[in-house]
């Protein structure tokens, strides 16, 4: 019987092992395939803003891009009540499953949109309300992805993941959405990537669902919610009768009883902080590269790749530091260098007079926005009991991303010409950043506080 205990515990540790390699990846790449739905937009808007569009001035037609961008995450707070609740009641997986192909799908059906050339003012309709209904799926993503990964991992790991995933997650999806722009610039060079290359490159979206299928279909439920969830059937027949009764709350209403409404409000100061940063700085580069250095394309998707790599690296890093030095510490310091460094870095890569110059101003820029919010998802997951954690990671993350992403629109509308963006994104951002660290001095230091069941105190 010894013998059978010995080599039973090697085996037990190797799959759970497994299992946490298994849940890691999955999060990082359900995260890096929704933003890779999303990137495409972005890396194509100058071509959609003409398609859908059109405008005598420039800058109008590509804040109307971007105005459709904020669209999708304008919705996806809706994405995540459904999937958050449905996560936190039956179980991650499934709700990762459904998300990740709903925004494949959904992103390869741009490809087929009809322009306005072609139909007329029913083109940006059509733009619209598919941009909503893939806003739903992302958002779904997010409750699903953003909680699995970091629930699975030893404590010591969590800050690391937590960067793996959110930002390093951004990074890599990045990464894809440059190569494919890289490859469909080449495969159809000049007005043919207005005919046909933009088409392709949301066309890609199909790959992102056959991979998410693929990664997620072989995934465990991580451990904290499978505990939660025996629990929960040790207690089946006194649910039942508290169902009957009325007292049995959902995921949605107890997060927003009066225990935990305090606390996704006061997550929000950091998630528009953080949502805003990235936006600003890895959203808007791509436009920044084309419109204001007027980059060519193999340089622009040279460097944004280079941004990209930078973005996972300091994602994870300081991931990991917020493990030794707290979430709070690692939230305060990073703000204090954004206030400053952000505008500097615009207006460093409005004078560059070299390719690599430019290259050099850029991956300091991308690798500094992403740092805000590389500890955020395990500082959302420390906030929240695991019977609600996937409904109030998501939403907090949501609206505060959604508010953010509208940040690059009031650029492009606020700032009269290419040349003023600079100095506009340097002042959006500082600002932005002085929200952020007043927020960062209001929460609560959370470390260690994922298997609890009641909130940190916010202190001032």
């Amino acid at each position: 019987m010894s013998t059978s205990v010995q080599q039973s515990a090697p085996q037990s540790e190797a799959g759970d092992n497994r299992q946490v390699a298994g849940a890691v990846i999955a999060s990082c790449m359900g995260w890096a395939l929704d933003l890779f739905d999303l990137f495409v937009l972005l890396y194509v808007a100058p071509v959609v803003g003409r398609l859908f569009f059109p405008s005598e001035h420039a800058m109008l037609s590509l804040a109307a891009v971007y105005a459709s961008f904020a669209v999708t995450l304008l919705m996806r707070p809706l994405g995540s009540a459904w999937f958050g609740s449905y996560a936190d009641r039956k179980g991650r997986k499934g709700a990762m499953i459904v998300a990740v192909v709903g925004v494949g799908f959904s992103t390869a059906a741009f490809g087929l949109l009809p322009t306005v050339a072609q139909v007329g003012l029913l083109a940006p309709v059509l733009f619209i309300v598919l941009r909503l209904v893939q806003g739903v799926f992302v958002g779904g993503v997010v409750a699903s992805t953003h909680t699995i990964g970091t629930e699975s991992v030893a404590p010591r790991y969590r800050g690391a993941v937590s960067g793996l995933v959110g930002g390093g997650g951004a990074g890599i999806g990045a990464l894809l959405a440059s190569l494919v722009y890289m490859a469909m610039s080449h495969i159809f060079p000049g007005e043919q990537f207005d005919v046909w290359g933009w088409r392709c490159m949301f066309f890609t979206g199909i790959i992102s669902s056959v991979l998410g299928l693929f990664i997620f279909n072989r995934l465990e439920e991580s451990p904290l919610w499978k505990k939660v969830a025996a629990e929960k059937a040790a207690r089946a027949q006194q649910a039942r009768h508290d169902v009957l009764a009325g007292t049995v709350q959902s995921p949605l209403r107890t997060l927003f009883s009066g225990e935990y409404r305090s606390v996704l409000l006061v997550n929000l100061l950091l998630t528009i902080g953080g949502g805003s940063g990235y936006y600003l700085t890895s959203g808007y580069l791509p436009t920044f590269l084309k419109v204001v250095n007027q980059a060519p394309s193999d340089v622009a998707a040279n460097i944004l790749m280079a941004c990209s790599a930078s973005v996972v690296v300091v994602s994870i890093i300081v991931g990991h530091l917020s493990t030794f030095i707290g979430r709070k510490r690692a939230f305060l310091a990073v703000g204090v260098l954004q206030i400053f460094g952000l505008p500097a870095l615009y207006s460093a890569m409005q004078t560059a007079q070299t390719p690599m110059a430019l290259g050099v101003y850029a991956v300091l820029l991308a690798g500094l926005g992403c740092a805000s919010f590389a500890p955020i998802l395990i500082f959302l997951n420390e906030r929240f009991p695991t019977s609600i954690r996937a409904t109030g990671t998501g939403l907090s993350w949501n609206i505060g991303f959604a508010i953010g992403g509208m940040m690059p629109t009031f650029v492009s509308l606020v700032a009269a010409t290419p040349a003023d963006l600079p100095s506009t994104l340097g002042i959006f951002a500082g600002a932005i950043s002085a929200l952020f660290v007043l927020g960062a001095l209001i929460i609560p230091e959370t470390v260690g506080r994922l298997e609890h069941t009641t909130p940190a105190q916010t202190k001032a």
